[in-house]
């Protein structure tokens, strides 16, 4: 049997095994961005490398929405994580409850992927999240 096609939602998320984040981060003083910059909004600086963001860390701050986009399953959380090495990563937290009983701040969770459909042509669009520990 042939292993589907799989594309990443987002371009700093590789489909590598393990599947794992990659920030952009700046040379001069190491901060850390997913989106493509010109400058570092911290320092100034214009160069960047490329750096592998830790697949674990703990949840910061967290909200449970219970309104969404229609086709978006309701209710789910949206949580700050920050991970082992410092960055700070806009996830959801999946593969548990959506309730403030099984969510909490220090929570440990680690990066996981999952797929949100495929197009006519069997290719997989593949998101990530973070789940509990």
């Amino acid at each position: 049997m042939t292993a589907k096609a799989q594309v990443p939602l987002v371009s700093y998320l590789r489909l590598d095994d393990p599947p794992a984040l990659w920030a952009h981060e700046c040379t001069a003083c190491s901060a850390r961005f997913f989106d493509r910059r010109m400058a570092c909004g911290h320092c100034g600086a214009q160069e960047f490398q490329n750096a592998k963001v830790a697949s674990r860390g703990t949840v910061v701050s967290f909200t449970i929405v219970h309104r969404a986009a229609p086709g978006i399953p309701a209710p789910y959380v949206s949580a700050i994580i920050k991970t082992e090495d410092g960055t700070s990563v806009r996830s959801n937290v999946v593969n548990c409850d959506a309730t403030p009983e099984r969510i909490t701040l220090g929570m440990a969770v680690e990066l996981t992927t999952y797929s949100i459909g495929e197009d006519d042509e069997g290719t997989e669009a593949i998101a990530f999240g973070y789940q509990p520990v």
